[in-house]
């Protein structure tokens, strides 16, 4: 079993920075990660994704405002949230692919509001 923890979400301002962080229990080397996010009375939607090469992939939502990074040595995966946007609001989910089994964190909580 592998357990994601998310942690680093919260209010801030429109304009704002926020950095969430994904630590999992287990080695990240080989898996493909991503963030995903959930607004109220809305279906989960891709944020970001980061293979284990290290290639990206974002919703045109968030491009250029948004960073997925990786840091291997610490098992954890980053999202840097720039400029953020009262319609950024929502569940921040980690999400891991290990083999063919989906893993998800238990999500937090991202408030753009001023």
């Amino acid at each position: 079993q592998v357990q994601l923890v998310e942690s680093g979400g919260g209010l801030v301002q429109p304009g704002g920075s926020l950095r969430l962080s994904c630590a999992l229990s287990r080695s990240i080397f080989s898996i493909y990660m991503g963030w995903y996010r959930q607004a109220p009375g809305t279906q989960r939607e891709l944020v970001a994704t980061i293979t284990s090469g290290g290639s990206t992939n974002y919703a045109d939502s968030v491009k250029g405002r948004f960073t997925i990074s990786r840091d291997n040595a610490k098992n954890t995966v980053y999202l840097q949230m720039n400029s953020l946007k009262p319609e950024d609001t929502a569940v921040y989910y980690c999400n891991a692919y290990v083999g063919v089994v989906s893993y998800w964190g238990q999500g937090t909580q991202v408030t753009v509001s001023s």
